[in-house]
């Protein structure tokens, strides 16, 4: 990969590989490892921009990175503790069947 255009290239199918997982799979883990995968599309413009800027000495982006890695871990943390505690109580893990959580 030597251009910018190739990484876009990259994140952008790694976007949109995650938004067709997130949109067509009902199961729970697979919808977050989509989302997963859309977020690490975004770390990828991340790096790719700060790489190909005009000021790559800043270090800006990798701190964007790191706190986007941040935020992913706790989303992670988060949606698979809300998976486990729905499949306790209801013993299902298809979205579409949790029925009894819509307002």
């Amino acid at each position: 990969m030597d251009s910018l255009s190739d990484y876009l290239l990259l994140s952008a199918l790694l976007f949109s590989l995650g938004l067709c997982v997130t949109l067509v799979r009902r199961h729970a883990i697979l919808v977050l490892i989509g989302i997963e995968l859309m977020l690490n599309a975004a770390n990828l413009n991340f790096i790719a921009f700060w790489r190909f800027g005009p000021n790559p000495e800043a270090l800006d982006g990798l701190l964007f990175v790191l706190f986007s890695l941040a935020v992913a871990a706790a989303e992670a943390a988060v949606g698979l503790a809300l998976i486990l505690a729905v499949y306790r109580r209801y013993s299902v893990t298809d979205v579409e069947n949790i029925d009894e959580l819509k307002g």
